[in-house]
């Protein structure tokens, strides 16, 4: 190696790595994101019956599963733990429970998993109303309350980090609800973003007319965050409409549409991309308790008219 080449490399070695927001620059640009207020109009109407996921007694139709007794542990490679899964009675990790007059789904959120749901659902309009409860959990005890409806789901339960299955994350977390999510490294999502730099990783943030960009689990882009935070206050109930068709979904929040992906697929051996369509539904457990009601899906032929004002 000559001197000058060798000077490069010690150069380069030496450098420091760049920074979350300068490579999220590289990605989407150096414009900033601006106040976007979207507007949800055209709603589809229903094309069949409506259905009820949640039948406000028990947990008939959902399917627990449960992570590793420690979740600090989830995000490991090598966890050095066995997944619950169902080998326990997870009567005290879910349940129907009465608040505010009525019985609702509870979910603890203590151990990390979720309830899924039998269906296998396609092109849909799903409703469900959630608040959070008191508790958190370590490790999450001092961070915002943290959960998410999953859609599209798929494989194998426990796949990803021994306490998911595979699918689209409609993020439920304080000041981040309607986030997509990649749930698994074979998992594909396409949105557009631009750089928000008071966002901690990755500092990107939905923006219509955005740059395109993929979602990929371990890659930089690993989700994007919402439009703007559409949530209520701590102890009230809040709505999530997530309407589905094919491949494409729009997602949410009080009224407010604050996400819309595209594109959304699976990525098997070889790097075939194939599209995905269809899936059952996830409510997780990650550390908050949190209570769901009124979880209905109806059938739909289009999705909902999304402007920008």
């Amino acid at each position: 190696m000559n001197i000058i080449l060798l000077a490069t490399a010690i150069a380069q070695a030496a450098a420091p790595a760049p920074s979350p927001v300068e490579q999220a620059r590289a990605i989407v640009g150096d414009a900033p994101t601006t106040t976007q207020t979207l507007v949800l109009s055209d709603v589809p109407k229903p094309t069949g019956p409506s259905r009820v996921l949640f039948n406000g007694r028990d947990l008939s139709g959902w399917q627990p599963w449960l992570g590793y007794p420690d979740p600090s542990v989830t995000y490991r490679d090598k966890p050095g733990a066995t997944a619950i899964g169902r080998s326990r009675s997870t009567a005290g990790d879910f349940a129907v429970r009465a608040i505010d007059g009525k019985l609702a789904l509870w979910v603890k959120g203590e151990t990390w998993g979720a309830l899924v749901h039998d269906a296998d659902l396609r092109d849909y309009h799903l409703r469900l109303e959630y608040r959070w409860g008191d508790q958190r959990w370590a490790p999450r005890a001092g961070q915002p309350p943290n959960n998410g409806l999953l859609y599209h789901t798929h494989g194998t339960p426990g796949a990803v980090f021994g306490t998911w299955q595979p699918s689209v994350e409609f993020e439920i977390m304080t000041g981040s609800t309607g986030m997509a999510v990649a749930v698994g490294r074979d998992v594909r999502i396409r949105t557009a973003a631009a750089l928000d730099p008071s966002l901690i990783s990755p500092p990107v943030r939905y923006r219509m007319g955005g740059k395109p960009v993929e979602i990929v689990n371990g890659s930089l882009i690993w989700n994007v965050e919402n439009a703007r935070d559409a949530e209520r206050p701590a102890g009230q109930w809040n709505v999530l409409d997530l309407y589905v068709l094919g491949d494409r979904a729009v997602h949410v929040v009080n009224g407010v549409p604050v996400m819309l992906v595209e594109g959304l697929a699976t990525v098997g051996a070889g790097g075939v991309r194939s599209p995905l369509t269809h899936g059952h539904v996830q409510l997780q457990s990650e550390g908050a308790e949190t209570w769901f009601r009124s979880v209905t899906v109806e059938p739909i032929d289009r999705l909902p008219t999304v402007v920008a004002r």
